[in-house]
């Protein structure tokens, strides 16, 4: 489950890279400035989720039973 959130993550992050980069600063255009806002959002939004599914994907590792042996 950890990985699937990861990859959701990473696709998140980068499409909001691309809303971000693909508007040019200066502009006036309330409609691309809400583009570019939301690809702020959605980018900031990607890195958390991605963060949270590497720690799920920690968190759900299978440890190795430990054996005990009381064999004196």
């Amino acid at each position: 489950m950890g990985i699937i959130i990861i990859i959701v993550g990473i696709s998140m992050f980068a499409v909001g890279l691309v809303m971000f980069y693909s508007i040019e600063i200066g502009q006036n255009d309330p409609g691309l400035r809400l583009v570019k806002n939301i690809g702020t959002f959605v980018g900031l939004s990607g890195m958390g989720v991605t963060l949270a599914g590497i720690l799920l994907h920690i968190i759900n590792k299978n440890e190795s039973q430990l054996k005990e042996n009381y064999d004196v």
